[in-house]
């Protein structure tokens, strides 16, 4: 990180630190003293058995409780195939393995594999680097990948933004990139980079509605084309704000009307205002501009299609808190073992704008 980036958000946390009375500075202060600032995360997982692994991941008594098919609870062991434990339901006959409904299924390489292809992800290596460290090949690399990135997905549907929330959107332009085989386009091809044909917001950019707060947490998805509607915003961000929080906003009206709904406070920066008291969106902009650093200069662009899964990949590797080797774990632990029913042919289908 450069030195600009962390004066700005050294700004940022003594413009917070100056805002709270007395009494709160002395609890910050002590809370400070006695919390360890990092933890050391032993990789125990990549040692273990796919079964080992998702019997304490997946599970909470060690084995599934209920039928993934029919619901049913009545569930009983069923052998095993390829180590990899299987399971009989009394209700619908149907079997399933451990590995069932997970990113895991049908795989034939090991934990270790997993673990050193995670690792790749969270140094950014490319699809070709990675492919190589983990002895892949390029197309079993791109759908890896995104299926990690789509199990990811469930976590950002968890996020639940408190304390002071910053929220605004930004813009990308449509890339078709990979959609060439699926049909004409709707537009001329043309090069990486090359400018919109109509000059401001239009239906030639996808609107990226985001909300982040001062703990690591972040929300964005792809809401619409061209200029939002409240309504558009309200789809990523409505109901994702915890109440008593402090909802720091532009001078966009509709984060009123959301705010509102959410009965947190709504901060409001005025038009060709960068403050409002001790309050701004600073650390919003940092994280756009992070965001397309890491997808149009890391990554050299990115099909729209895809865009959602690097705006995940962005929240986890980029913008929360912690070590990389506590990100790792922590994609490795919850991808693997989440519910995640995506195959290949699912990835490579999917819409090439992918609106709400």
């Amino acid at each position: 990180m450069d030195m600009q980036k962390i004066d700005s958000q050294l700004e940022i946390l003594k413009q917070l630190y100056l805002g709270l009375s007395e009494e709160c500075k002395q609890q910050f202060l002590k809370a400070i003293a006695e919390k360890p600032v990092t933890a050391c995360i032993e990789k125990n997982s990549e040692k273990m058995s796919i079964t080992e692994f998702l019997r304490a991941h997946k599970y909470e008594n060690g084995r599934p409780a209920i039928c993934p098919f029919c619901g049913g609870k009545h569930v009983v062991k069923n052998g095993s195939t390829r180590g990899i434990a299987r399971y009989l339901c009394r209700i619908c006959g149907k079997t399933f393995g451990d590995t069932q409904d997970t990113i895991l299924k049908n795989t034939r390489k090991s934990l270790d594999v997993w673990h050193r292809y995670i690792e790749c992800m969270i140094n950014k290596f490319s699809l070709r680097k990675s492919a190589e460290i983990c002895n892949l090949s390029l197309p079993v690399a791109f759908a890896w990948r995104h299926k990690i990135l789509d199990a990811l997905q469930n976590m950002m549907e968890q996020v639940q933004l408190d304390g002071i929330v910053e929220a605004d959107e930004t813009f990308m332009a449509i890339s078709y990139k990979g959609n060439h085989k699926q049909g004409s386009l709707p537009r001329k091809s043309h090069r990486r980079g090359t400018k919109a044909t109509t000059r401001g917001l239009s239906c030639e950019k996808v609107c990226i509605p985001c909300g982040v707060n001062m703990g690591g947490l972040s929300i964005a998805r792809i809401s619409n084309l061209g200029k939002p509607s409240w309504k558009d915003i309200d789809k990523v961000l409505g109901g994702r704000v915890k109440k008593g929080s402090i909802f720091v906003t532009d001078s966009f009206k509709g984060y009123g009307r959301i705010s509102y709904a959410m009965g947190v406070d709504h901060i409001r920066i005025k038009p060709k205002k960068h403050t409002e008291g001790s309050f701004n969106i600073q650390l919003m902009n940092n994280y756009h501009s992070q965001l397309k650093e890491m997808v149009n200069g890391r990554f050299r662009g990115v099909s729209t299609k895809y865009l959602n899964n690097y705006i995940v990949y962005h929240n986890l590797v980029n913008f929360s808190r912690g070590t990389d080797s506590f990100k790792e774990e922590t994609m490795f632990n919850f991808t693997l073992s989440t519910r995640c029913t995506r195959r290949y042919v699912d990835i490579s289908r999917r819409d090439a704008i992918p609106l709400l």
